[in-house]
């Protein structure tokens, strides 16, 4: 079964989780500090990661960056906060995902399957964009020299899915459901900030965008 990694201050939330978890046949690593959880991450390699934000010392952003510099894991950041700035600071800290306290815990073990579940479609052909080249059947993008562009497997299933469209236009609706797994308690700001994150990597202009495009009132496309 799958080994996830809790970072929660509070015991009895990390107390409730690591039981539900548990329960549920996972193997569960908690840590009260971000510092220990990413020493724990060192040690045991999880499979998937629950980072509160609010913790003493290392704050979750922090936690959930250095996790990120260190797997491909996913990540979801939980955090009382709700105001979009923090939304977005989780989420370009290298975040897959984030729920707001308080959360019904049916709804986060839900997710977490639905992360585990998300595999890249290895049947889509191989197609370029510009100087670089993506293999889904080998999960990875090669620059115009050889190197690969390092994608997270979130960024990576968006790229696919949305060539998967010959240029058709998906909605933030039906990329959640697609790309995250879910859909009505889904958040369509992960979707734009992912969009974000990934215009960074695959666009020579990130702010004036050619291959992934907006279609104002409906969604995204790949322009192939």
């Amino acid at each position: 079964m799958a080994r996830i990694l809790i970072v929660e201050d509070d015991d009895h939330i990390r107390t409730a989780l690591r039981l539900m978890f548990e329960g549920e046949g996972f193997d569960v690593d908690d840590a009260a500090t971000g510092e220990v959880g990413v020493a724990l991450f060192g040690r045991m390699a999880s499979d998937i990661a629950i980072v509160d934000v609010m913790l003493p010392g290392m704050s979750g952003f922090e936690t959930s960056q250095q996790l990120r510099n260190a797997s491909d894991l996913p990540i979801i950041i939980v955090s009382a906060r709700d105001e979009t700035v923090d939304v977005v600071l989780g989420l370009e800290s290298g975040a897959d995902d984030y729920v707001t306290k308080p959360f019904v815990p049916e709804e986060l073990l839900a997710r977490v399957k639905a992360h585990l579940r998300r595999r890249p479609d290895k049947s889509a052909k191989a197609f370029s964009l510009g100087d670089l080249h993506v293999v889904p059947d080998e999960g990875v993008v090669r620059q115009s020299d050889g190197s690969e562009l390092h994608l997270t497997s979130t960024e990576f299933r968006l790229l696919t899915d949305l060539a998967s469209m010959n240029g058709k236009v998906l909605s933030r609706e039906d990329l959640l459901e697609r790309v995250w797994g879910y859909d009505y308690f889904g958040d369509s700001r992960l979707v734009d900030v992912h969009i974000r994150r990934l215009r960074t990597k695959i666009e020579p202009d990130p702010a004036n965008p050619i291959y992934l495009v907006t279609v104002r009132g409906a969604g995204y496309k790949l322009v192939l």
